[in-house]
């Protein structure tokens, strides 16, 4: 016997399905409100990810656009408390020379940018060589009292930990 065509063949599976669908239609009327609820607040759940994957990459992107806000003057951490030491007096007359030959340390090449929350973020990860080194650059150059003073701290905790 000769096999019918596709389309006749596929046109009564099509017509044995909608059958199948008819007679399960009372039963899935029942929990229809459930599942339309469920769907919508898994598709809620969803477009929230993607608004907030967005915003996280806006976020990357913009941080290097604006400047980053300085420590608050409320602000107040453990290393705060230590008394600073080591000051270079204004009229070290080494002062020039160091400024003229220090360089931006080589394990942290971004040091210039950071904001002083940035900073204090990456202290614990930095030995007490390390910590001197950063404190020699930053009088050599800017010379931010507070970046001074939260690094002689640091060094001061360093050392009492040691």
């Amino acid at each position: 016997m000769k096999p019918l065509p596709l389309t006749v063949r596929v046109a009564a599976g099509l017509a044995v399905t909608a059958l199948e669908q008819a007679r399960k239609l009372p039963q899935q009327l029942a929990g229809l409100p459930l599942t339309v609820v469920s769907e919508a607040m898994q598709l809620s759940m969803r477009v929230q990810q993607h608004v907030t994957e967005l915003a996280i990459k806006g976020d990357d992107v913009l941080s290097g656009l604006r400047p980053v806000e300085e420590e608050p003057e409320w602000a107040t951490f453990d290393e705060d408390e230590t008394p600073d030491t080591a000051e270079v007096p204004a009229d070290d007359p080494w002062e020039e020379e160091e400024r003229a030959i220090a360089e931006v340390p080589e394990f942290l090449p971004t040091y210039d940018e950071l904001s002083i929350a940035q900073l204090r973020a990456r202290l614990r990860n930095l030995s007490e060589e390390q910590l001197e080194e950063l404190l020699r650059y930053e009088k050599a150059h800017a010379g931010r009292p507070e970046f001074v003073g939260m690094l002689n701290r640091r060094i001061a905790t360093v050392k009492a930990q040691s």
